[in-house]
């Protein structure tokens, strides 16, 4: 009977049945096989109503699409033209920055890509860069916010890090806050964009593209055209970091904003969107909790059957350096990214990580930062990776040309990889600068 229920379990992920019933299916047999009731995993459903930090996915999600179905990705795109259009390949560096804001709010690579592609390929195109450049581009520009506040991956990783750390000691400084998490992906995010927007100043060059002439009316005009939206950064995370505002807190400021702002200041959004725009953004949000649901059931299965604490036998025994656990950590994360979206690797990898990453003093924040930066190029890594795919539909082109496209971006992000990875400053350098509760 346990043979039988086990291969069920297998053939019924092997045909395609959805995550989340794979998970409960596996942690409900699982559990039934140690005599314990299966209840225990409903249990773990239900606990995750109580957990104010999730309370933040929601609003945070209402608010990016509430903006990306507005004109902000418009607005955004003038701003950062205005204020980078003159340097060398400044349009595709703009195109970078605006998509690298649209996901950090909506935490959704496609959503990006389709978004911004309509916009941005015909005006790359127009100022002739190359058809394969601007392809390349834009795929890889859809992921690009993952490191960046209020991206729905840190809060999601937050979560579930300081969950599978219950029983470490852990101090203060490597506690895997969401405050924390939001603060330490700064820094690796410029740094991911600075090392990619090499690329974009070599095609400016080699393709002798015209410059947009920096001038300070346009880019004041510009400003003020988007003056209800570039405040929002400041309000959000000066509330935070002053102490005024929790992060839920800030996450309910954020929505109440975008509302305002996109029906009723710019009416950017007719109010008859509003229950279709509420329905797509909650759809995301309702996959992510309920995979997140019944991985939870499952982690506490593997948590008391000690899988964890075999697992960090056997790397005892085997890796000696921290050098090296980085190493092998990496490309386990580029393997995942590639074969499961962000949040679902979140969900199954890092409970099993977080316990083996602390002994060879990881600091958790730190981790964080690496484990979403591998998920960034897992999503370009071919043959799956999911922005691969998104691009080809998006631009209609064939899936081969849209892997010739991404390797130049594909080296680059390995490079900045291992940077972030074994420069832990980078993660951690604001967080030494700025208090955080």
């Amino acid at each position: 009977m346990s043979l039988l229920a086990i291969l069920g379990v297998v053939l019924y992920a092997v045909v395609g049945g959805p995550l989340f019933t794979v998970l409960a299916a596996a942690a409900v047999v699982a559990f039934a096989f140690q005599g314990i009731s299966t209840a225990a995993v409903i249990s773990e459903m239900t606990r995750l109503a109580g957990s104010p930090v999730l309370v933040s996915i929601p609003l945070f999600t209402f608010a990016g699409y509430v903006f990306a179905e507005g004109k902000t990705p418009q607005r955004l795109v003038r701003v950062t033209n205005a204020a980078f259009g003159w340097m060398p390949g400044g349009l595709a560096i703009v195109a970078m920055l605006a998509s690298a804001v649209l996901t950090a709010f909506t935490g959704a690579s496609a959503a990006t890509i389709v978004a911004m592609g309509g916009l941005l390929m015909p005006a790359l195109l127009r100022d002739r860069y190359s058809e394969r450049f601007s392809l390349g581009l834009l795929t890889t520009s859809g992921s690009l916010g993952l490191l960046f506040p209020p991206s729905l991956p840190l809060i999601l990783y937050s979560f579930v890090a300081t969950q599978a750390a219950g029983g470490l000691n852990l101090s203060p400084s490597e506690s895997p806050s969401v405050d924390r998490l939001f603060l330490a992906g700064i820094v690796p995010g410029a740094f991911l964009i600075l090392v990619l927007s090499l690329l974009c100043v070599r095609e400016g060059r080699a393709k002798r593209i015209q410059r947009t002439p920096f001038r300070f009316g346009e880019l004041f005009r510009a400003l003020r055209a988007a003056g209800w939206d570039m405040p929002l950064p400041v309000i959000v995370f000066g509330g935070i970091y002053s102490g005024r505002l929790t992060v839920m807190e800030a996450a309910a400021c954020t929505a109440l904003y975008a509302l305002i702002v996109e029906f009723f200041i710019h009416r950017d959004v007719p109010l008859r969107k509003l229950p279709a725009i509420t329905t797509e953004s909650m759809v995301l949000v309702g996959a992510i909790l309920i995979i997140l649901g019944a991985a939870m059931g499952l982690t506490n299965y593997i948590v008391d059957a000690g899988v964890p604490m075999t697992m960090l036998e056997w790397m005892r025994g085997a890796v000696k350096s921290r050098f090296v656990f980085l190493l092998m950590l990496n490309i386990l994360l580029l393997i995942m990214g590639g074969l499961k979206d962000v949040f679902s690797a979140i969900i199954v990898v890092v409970p099993l990580v977080v316990p083996i990453a602390r002994e060879y003093n990881v600091n958790l924040v730190h981790l964080g930062i690496i484990f979403l930066t591998n998920i960034e190029i897992g999503y370009l890594t071919p043959p799956l990776g999911l922005n691969l795919f998104i691009s080809a539909f998006r631009f209609r082109k064939p899936i081969v040309g849209v892997y010739r496209a991404v390797i130049p971006w594909l080296l680059m992000m390995l490079v900045a990889l291992l940077f972030v990875t074994y420069l832990p400053e980078l993660s951690l350098f604001l967080l030494r600068w700025i208090p955080v509760r």
